[in-house]
């Protein structure tokens, strides 16, 4: 592969910003940082934001956003929680009722994006507000507070938390498996995007909509599927949380939306549709993993974290435009 043709791949600034960031705090952060402590500490962020990461980036190259994740995380901790601990049903019987309920809603936001034609920028944002709603109403009525706990006592539990939550000891250090759930979703994420008919879909429909039709691409399907996708991603990571934590809080899923979205889009992928991928997404929630934990290594106030996303963001989508140039006349 050409260098040229090797900087205009969709991750190419990602992977310059992910040594420069990696690179910075090995120096400035002390030796915590380096050592297998550190890295498990800054590998179980990007995991949780990694999962989360690739079903947007599959959604955002499809031309479309979800703003209702983050709400959908708190709702499916809260749902898994009180169907186990107040109807005593078994935790997997709840999650998998819950995953049914979180794809429907999916379902919901895609369908009514593709029929009504509005920016699913603002369906989903409405859809943020009326899911988190529903929770924080629904988990007051029943038990009088937003958060819950118990669960570790529930039937199924370890069941869920062997899945979900374990650990992996590598070189005496224990690595959440949540790690190697995310590879493999971004491997099969990766596979999906670069190797299938559907892959193809998904850039033709966000390249040109109007274009994937004429085509006889199924458009409003494809669309569909990604939102039920990133429902998907939203629960999974629900799941993770409660079987780590042993409850829920109907919070806890907030501005995962954002965070999403912002390490979706340092990894390259355009906020117009079209153009992205797997890997950038992955390396971008790397770099979120990396600058959080980093600044804590660094023994900087973590309130300049926020700081530090803004700048990335607003410099990854400079940055994207460049290399989305030599992309154009690759």
């Amino acid at each position: 592969m050409s260098f040229q043709k090797a900087i205009s791949r969709p991750e190419a600034g990602a992977f310059f910003g992910l040594v420069f960031v990696w690179g910075f705090f090995a120096i400035f952060a002390h030796s915590g940082f380096l050592s297998m402590q550190g890295t498990k500490s800054y590998l179980q962020v990007s995991s949780e934001i990694g999962i989360l990461a690739i079903g947007v980036a599959l959604l955002m190259i499809s031309g479309e956003f979800d703003l209702s994740i983050g709400s959908l995380i708190g709702f499916s901790s809260m749902s898994v929680t009180l169907l186990t601990v107040e109807t005593d049903l078994s935790m997997p019987l709840a999650s998998i009722l819950t995953l049914i309920m979180v794809m429907f809603i999916g379902y919901c936001n895609g369908i009514t994006v593709v029929k009504s034609g509005l920016p699913s920028f603002i369906i989903t944002l409405g859809s943020l507000f009326i899911v988190r709603g529903v929770t924080i109403a629904v988990s007051k009525l029943v038990t009088g507070r937003t958060q819950l706990g118990g669960l570790a006592d529930s039937k199924g539990y370890n069941i869920m938390e062997s899945i979900f939550s374990s650990s992996l000891s590598i070189l005496e250090t224990d690595f959440p498996i949540s790690i190697l759930w995310w590879v493999l979703f971004g491997g099969l994420g990766y596979l999906l995007l670069k190797h299938t008919q559907f892959g193809n879909w998904i850039f033709a429909t966000g390249a040109s909509r109007d274009s994937a039709n004429l085509m006889g691409i199924p458009v409003q399907s494809v669309k569909v599927s990604l939102f039920m996708l990133t429902a998907f991603c939203a629960w999974f990571i629900a799941i993770t949380q409660i079987t780590t934590f042993g409850g829920a809080d109907v919070l806890r899923g907030e501005q995962k939306e954002f965070i999403g979205i912002i390490a979706v889009v340092i990894g390259g992928t355009l906020l117009t549709g079209g153009y992205g991928s797997i890997i950038g997404a992955m390396i971008g929630a790397l770099i979120f993993g990396i600058v959080k934990q980093g600044i804590i290594f660094a023994g900087v106030d973590a309130d300049w974290f926020q700081v530090f996303m803004g700048a990335m963001l607003i410099s990854a989508v400079l940055v994207n435009g460049l290399f989305r140039k030599n992309y154009a006349h690759s």
